[in-house]
């Protein structure tokens, strides 16, 4: 176990510190768009980098899933290591390793190695996510301008994951596939540089340090996500997925139980006391698994049944992109004379249809009359749902647990698409045709947001409307 030094006291918000509100915004959320950015924009290149690196199906699957797996593995870890140490200054150090990470991938002579950048990407990036949400939470008081700080924070989770595939395939297409990599060095390195400036550092908090938490948390997720994606090739039955599912479910198991006398424990067991918070969790699991299938298969179907390139397969979802941030910023002007939860039902109520609509598109309906329309819907729903289901996951959370919080809405965001996206892949394995695969995706797809919007319906809206009652009182 490790202790750190006293925190001196309180630091001021940083809006109030620097006096660059606007500022303090744009390095967090250019920083969060870089670690989504890199989630997506392999998918359009992989072509390209299959062909490079004349690599087997399963090395292929590794680009993704390296990161993916570290990312999800570390990030209860990394937002501990904020509430800690100080969290600019983990965050600062988290934007180093991935600015360093993407110049290894940019740079990499062979598959191993850029599947090792990879690799790295996800350390960096699990640092960064739970801290730039925790920095935006303690940096924009309760009211308005964090409503309107969250809701671009939600624009960013949906629109970078559209945008990494528009830089990938237009990348591929122009340059090269390691382009999209480099262009996080300038942007990346002009975070590092600004953020020491004008985001707060809070303070350093005396403690020890949950070891045994860390090791548990760690590794359990991290078993559990090398299951999901394994069992992608493998299938569920076979001996090393049960194996990884079953060592997950001890460790996560003993994470829980040693949690409950940790003096501080690295997931708080009171952050699921509040049933906002705790189906805000499994709703963006499903919603998020949901997504990132429509943004892995809706590629395909653009690229295998239409036969768009690489570029026109990413600028094909820009109309979505548009749409979703519309709507995004404008969800604090509609919360303020809608309840919240009302909003995020609509919002997941919205993807369903869309996606349900998307499933049916083949070669026949093209894409202006087959996926333009039901991809609009899919933004607007998405526009509705993030930024709510950002919310409800840190709502009425203490300062000292807002490091944790982040952890866990970032951690269950992760664990939801890899967990989707493995989900998805079986249930489209045995489809006769590219056009079957995609149906049989996206219909599995409707059925996560199914799931997504009971969970919002019977535990979110209750949850809220309770509380709400009581505050009347």
């Amino acid at each position: 176990m490790t202790t750190t030094r006293a925190a001196v006291g309180p630091t001021p918000a940083a809006s109030e510190q620097t006096g660059h509100p606007r500022a303090v915004l744009a390095v967090i959320l250019a920083s969060y768009f870089l670690i989504l950015l890199d989630n997506s924009v392999v998918f359009t290149a992989l072509p390209s980098i299959e062909s490079a690196f004349d690599l087997s199906p399963t090395g292929l699957s590794w680009v993704q899933d390296a990161y993916t797996l570290v990312f999800g593995g570390l990030l209860l870890l990394g937002a501990r290591l904020g509430d800690l140490l100080g969290r600019r200054r983990v965050f600062v150090a988290g934007l180093a390793v991935f600015v360093g990470a993407s110049f290894i991938i940019g740079t990499a002579p062979t598959g191993e190695w850029l599947i090792a950048g990879r690799a790295l990407q996800g350390v960096g990036a699990a640092v960064v996510a739970p801290s730039a949400l925790s920095l935006l939470t303690a940096s924009f008081p309760e009211g308005e301008a964090r409503s309107q700080a969250v809701a671009l924070y939600g624009a960013t989770a949906g629109i970078g994951a559209s945008f990494g595939l528009l830089v990938g395939g237009a990348a591929a297409t122009w340059i090269s596939w390691r382009a999209g990599f480099f262009v996080n060095l300038p942007i990346g390195a002009a975070m590092i540089v600004l953020a020491p400036r004008y985001l707060p550092e809070t303070p350093r908090r005396r403690g020890a340090f949950d070891l045994t938490g860390a090791l548990m948390a760690t590794l359990g997720t991290g078993v559990l996500v090398f299951g999901i994606i394994e069992s992608a090739s493998r299938g569920w039955a076979d001996p090393t997925v049960v194996g990884t599912v079953v060592s997950s479910a001890v460790l996560l198991t003993g994470l829980v139980l040693n949690e409950r006398h940790a003096t501080q424990p690295i997931m708080p067991l009171r952050l699921f006391s509040d049933r906002r918070r705790s189906g805000a969790y499994v709703a963006r699991a499903l919603y998020l698994g949901a997504m990132i299938g429509f943004f892995y298969f809706t590629t395909q179907l653009m690229q295998g049944v239409l036969g768009f390139t690489a570029l026109q397969a990413g600028l094909g979802f820009l109309p979505m992109t548009a749409v979703n941030f519309a709507v995004a910023i404008g969800v604090p002007r509609l919360v303020s004379r809608v309840d919240l939860a009302a909003v995020l039902a609509t919002g997941v109520a919205i993807t369903l249809v869309g996606t349900a609509w998307l499933s049916q598109a083949d070669a026949a309906g093209g894409y202006l009359a087959a996926v333009a329309p039901p991809m609009l819907l899919i933004g607007a729903g998405q526009g509705l749902a993030f930024a709510p289901l950002t919310s409800f996951g840190i709502v009425d959370v203490p300062a000292e647990d807002a490091g944790a919080a982040s952890g866990l809405v970032n951690t269950f965001h992760q664990l939801g698409m890899a967990l989707g996206l493995a989900f998805l892949i079986s249930v489209s394995a045995d489809a006769a045709d590219a056009t079957e695969h995609f149906a049989s995706a996206l219909l599995g797809s409707s059925i996560l947001l199914g799931l997504s919007l009971t969970v919002v319906a019977l535990v979110i809206v209750p949850g809220h409307q309770a509380l709400r009652r009581t505050n009347a009182v």
